[in-house]
């Protein structure tokens, strides 16, 4: 018998707010221990506080954000007679989304503000304006991958 069979994708809920499934995906992301409630008062707070300093709708501010740290490209170890290569590859819709939500909540808890919802916002804001960690952890990996576009060949 085959090992490999095709894993359908759950279906997941929109959120009740903004009644978008990217949100809870993010909201998924973001919540430790299983704490969904405090995750979600977070993302929601964090929302209303970028819609202050951005002056656009939290949830457009959001999007945008989300958007500018989609990678395009990714680098992938490929073993080729004894030597590794970086060897640039696309990334998928799916796994763009779920590094962008990484970065984002990533450089948001290593910002220096008071309250997750305050530095998930500060990193909203950042990203939607084309500032802050997770951007620059995007135009690292397309440098990466622009550096290494000799191995692409190597591709698989």
């Amino acid at each position: 018998m085959a090992r490999k069979q095709v894993i359908s994708k759950r279906e997941i809920i929109p959120d009740p707010i903004y009644n978008d499934i990217v949100v809870t995906k993010f909201v998924n992301t973001l919540l430790r221990d299983g704490k969904k409630s405090i995750a979600e008062s977070i993302f929601y707070g964090a929302m209303k506080m970028a819609e202050e300093k951005g002056g656009e709708a939290g949830i457009l501010l959001f999007k945008k954000a989300l958007e500018n740290v989609k990678p395009l490209l990714e680098v992938k170890s490929r073993r080729v007679g004894g030597a590794t290569y970086q060897v640039p590859i696309e990334v998928k819709p799916a796994r763009r989304q779920s590094l962008a939500s990484r970065w984002l909540i990533e450089s948001a808890r290593g910002r220096g503000e008071q309250t997750m919802a305050e530095r998930l916002a500060g990193e909203v804001v950042d990203a939607a304006n084309l500032r802050g960690n997770a951007m620059k952890k995007r135009e690292d990996m397309h440098r990466m991958a622009e550096a290494n576009k000799a191995f692409a060949h190597f591709r698989w």
